[in-house]
Formats: C-alpha cells, sequence, structure tokens
C-alpha cells in the first residue's frame, strides 16, 4: 500500500479524469482484508494526500473514508461475486464519495470544477478487476502451489 501511496504522490494524480489508484487499494483491501485495512487507514491516507495536494484539510480524508464505509457495508456482498461485478457494485460507492468531495471544495472554494471528475470514478471502478487480479496474484499461486504438493 505504500508503493500506491508513493505512486499516487506523482504529477499525474492532478488530471481531473485519472482514477485514484490509492482510493481503489485501499477499498479493495478493506473488502478482502477488513481487518487490516479499515477507515482509520483510509482515513490516514486521505490526511496525507491532502497534505500533498495543498488543498482543503480532511477532504481526501472525508472521501476515503466514505468508500471504505461503504466498502464494509458491502463486504459480506462483494465477496460472493467475481471481480467485474465488484467493480460495478463498487461504482456507486466512488461516485458519492467524489461527489461529497467536490462538493465540499466547490463550497469552500465557491468553484464548480464541473463534471469531468466522472470519467475518473469511471476509471477507478474499471480497474478494479485488474486491481484486484494484481493484488489477488499471490495468494492464487500459494493455492496452486498447495493443489501441487498434495
Amino acid at each position: 500500500m505504500i508503493g500506491v501511496w508513493f505512486l499516487s504522490l506523482l504529477p499525474w494524480r492532478a488530471w481531473p479524469v485519472a482514477p485514484d489508484m490509492l482510493l481503489l487499494v485501499i477499498a479493495f483491501w478493506s473488502v478482502h482484508e477488513s481487518r487490516r485495512v479499515g477507515i482509520v487507514v483510509a482515513f490516514i491516507f486521505g490526511l496525507l494526500m491532502d497534505v500533498h495536494d495543498v488543498g482543503p484539510l480532511g477532504q481526501q480524508a472525508l472521501t476515503y473514508s466514505i468508500v471504505v464505509y461503504g466498502a464494509s457495508v458491502l463486504h459480506r456482498r462483494l465477496l460472493r461475486f467475481d471481480l467485474w461485478s465488484q467493480g460495478l457494485h463498487m461504482l456507486p460507492v466512488f461516485f458519492f464519495a467524489k461527489l461529497i468531495g467536490v462538493l465540499i471544495c466547490a463550497w469552500l472554494a465557491n468553484f464548480w470544477a464541473g463534471w469531468s471528475w466522472i470519467i475518473g470514478v469511471l476509471f477507478t471502478a474499471a480497474l478494479w478487476p485488474v486491481v484486484g487480479w494484481i493484488l489477488l496474484l499471490p495468494q492464487h499461486r500459494m493455492d496452486h502451489a498447495d493443489a501441487n504438493s498434495v
């Protein structure tokens, strides 16, 4: 997760249609490892991103916390589906959390950024299966190694 945080510090993240990879990884692990990654981890990484982005302090922290809360509410349901369906289930959660963040930023800055951020939300949800496959790859390798040893 630290590596994805470093990746999120690169300037491409400032592009409005860029997916939020750190949010995606935190949400994924909050579904698949809910005891280790929760709202506190999301809030801390959100604060770190707030400090890096020099935006309103707490905006990203709130967004990340809302997504992790939504993921924990859908936790049992999401585990019954494949990664593509999980991404579709998480799309409204990503949208609602980003909408709250955009509305707070618009209220504080008195400036509406437009609707281009929706494309970033769609990219984030579309990357759920790819990121999920990559993050679950070590577990699949261990399952295959255990199956071959028996």
